[in-house]
């Protein structure tokens, strides 16, 4: 039966984690078992499973999973696993590491990761981690960014021992490629773009490779005056090269755009290649972890490096993630705000860290998903229980508990007695405080009750046929267990956002009103939501996630 095996899992999945089972990970489980496990049916099954094995002590779920499915019980904790160790870093090695952004969109989900890797790895050698914004191209940068970065990336916990801007080494860029060119290691280029883009494909050299450093140097102080992409100063390399990158490539060009933190005072910018190997070498980077999109650059970057007597940054390329279903591409973002498909850039569909804090993810939570999708090569889609497991275990020890109700039937419950009544706002944590409630005969309740059934409104009393059984929590009884709210004039209308834009409408427990803006809490039995505004007669919150 799907019942036996959603057990034994929910059983599996709470001991694994101090008790407390998670239904995502449960699910998962079922359906990698029973594939034709339907989504609504199976997840109404697994809560209400769940709730049984996380009311057991550990004692007991260890016990319970020993007589049903002992091959899944661990015998012995498995060690944390170093994800930095095939770096083979030797202790007391000075490490400096970086995380160069441009401040050119609002940060994501994978923006996250090569920020916590980076910094992770230098915390856990007493090292030296660097954020600096590589804003080099000004036609990319916006003002804004900048401070929403920074702002994103505070929230998550990184804490950087430095701050640094690119742009503020202009003068040390043109410095250093001057030098290039008296060495006769870089010349300018005055072949139109597509002739460029040609002749570097076939591995054909151009005419301008033999110009003297004089003339080259004559253009690089002109370039400020010509218009965009009459020159370019390009590495003198090898034309063959089997890596494309290597062939000549371009370390300045002409961009005649306002900059955000500059203004018009430069028009020729040094390339993101150039850029970024020598500000790794001025800040003494010595590890960089990055995405695997710039595998190709890191040959040039590391000539580059030791061409200029700089000492070369290691650097490891890992494969980005996908989050299943969720949209990336900035462009195409944008777009969709403009054609109004999207509230904005923290639209609860999206991964941007706006749009995941504004839906109640929490930053431990998302440190933890990076950080277990490890430094692999290989490719990998993901999906949003993924990320849900670890933010649940989170609002598992820290969320306030509420009941909510959507469809408001309204029940009177005979001979039911009038209680004041304390339910702990937390089940494991009382010093959290307690909710108060008032009770009579009539509550507002969600489910359809049926005939002969025994049905338990939660920390209240048992009832059956509408008639008021007894108040004691008796496991014999096999009561259904329902939330409710009683039936009086404090109760407080809520909506709350969905990720798909519909809205969830119902009725709160008073106590929602002592919710702080930006706090998570649980309507109980139903979902996570964080209240993302205070209306005069409603309350709106975001859905977080069931």
């Amino acid at each position: 039966m799907i019942e036996d095996v959603i057990y034994k899992y929910a059983l599996q999945n709470a001991i694994k984690f101090g008790g407390k089972a998670d239904a995502g990970a449960v699910i998962g489980k079922v359906i990698s078992e029973m594939p034709s496990a339907k989504g609504k049916e199976l997840a109404a099954k697994v809560q209400e499973i769940i709730t049984k094995v996380n009311s057991m002590s550990l004692k007991d779920q260890v016990e319970e999973l020993n007589s049903v499915a002992p091959e899944l019980l661990e015998k012995k904790e498995q060690k944390e696993r170093d994800i930095f160790a095939f770096l083979d870093i030797k202790p007391g090695t000075k490490v400096v590491t970086a995380f160069p952004p441009g401040p050119e969109k609002y940060p994501h989900i994978g923006h996250a990761k090569a920020l916590l890797m980076n910094y992770e790895l230098a915390k856990k050698h007493n090292g030296k981690f660097v954020l600096r914004f590589e804003d080099t191209n000004p036609r990319l940068v916006k003002k804004e960014f900048y401070e929403i970065m920074l702002e994103n990336f505070a929230w998550l916990g990184a804490k950087w021992d430095k701050l640094e801007y690119a742009s503020d080494y202009m003068e040390k860029f043109y410095q250093l490629c001057e030098d290039l060119i008296k060495k006769n290691l870089a010349y300018a280029c005055t072949c139109k773009k597509e002739e460029i883009r040609a002749k570097r494909f076939k591995g054909e050299e151009c005419g301008c490779r033999l110009n003297d450093h004089v003339k080259n140097m004559e253009l690089f102080k002109e370039m400020p005056k010509m218009e965009e992409e009459a020159c370019v100063i390009r590495l003198r390399l090898d034309m063959n090269h089997k890596n494309t990158t290597m062939r000549d490539p371009a370390i300045f060009r002409i961009i005649k755009h306002k900059h955000a933190r500059l203004g018009t005072k430069y028009a020729a910018w040094p390339s993101y290649d150039f850029q970024n190997a020598v500000m790794d070498g001025i800040e003494g980077v010595t590890h960089r972890l990055r995405s695997k999109e710039f595998e190709m650059r890191n040959e040039l970057q590391r000539y580059i490096q030791r061409t200029l007597g700089f000492k070369e940054t290691h650097i490891y390329e890992f494969a980005r993630f996908e989050l299943e279903g969720v949209e990336t591409s900035g462009r195409l973002i944008r777009e969709k705000i403009q054609n109004k498909e999207l509230l904005g850039w923290d639209d609860p569909s999206l991964a941007t860290l706006v749009a995941l804090r504004r839906r109640g993810f929490q930053p431990e939570a998302i440190k933890d998903f990076v950080l277990s999708t490890g430094l692999s090569k290989a490719e990998s889609t993901l999906t949003w229980d993924d990320l849900i497991v670890h933010n649940r275990r989170v609002l598992d020890k820290e969320a306030k508990r509420f009941f909510m109700v959507t469809k408001k039937r309204k029940v009177k419950i005979k001979y039911a007695p009038k209680m004041d009544i304390k339910i702990p706002l937390h089940p494991d944590a009382p010093k959290m405080g307690y909710r108060e409630f008032k009770t009579g005969e009539e509550f507002y309740i969600d489910d359809d009750l049926k005939p002969r059934q025994i049905y338990r409104l939660m920390h209240l009393f048992n009832f059956k046929d509408g008639e008021f059984l007894s108040t004691e929590h008796n496991p014999e009884l096999k009561a259904k267990i329902i939330h409710w709210l009683p039936a009086d004039d404090e109760l407080v209308n809520v909506d709350v956002l969905k990720p798909d834009k519909s809205t969830v409408e119902g009725l709160a427990e008073k106590g929602v009103k002592k919710l702080k803006t930006g706090e998570v809490c649980q309507f109980e039995r139903m979902f996570f939501t964080r209240l993302d505004k205070k209306e005069k007669t409603k309350m709106k919150l975001w859905y977080t996630h069931q």
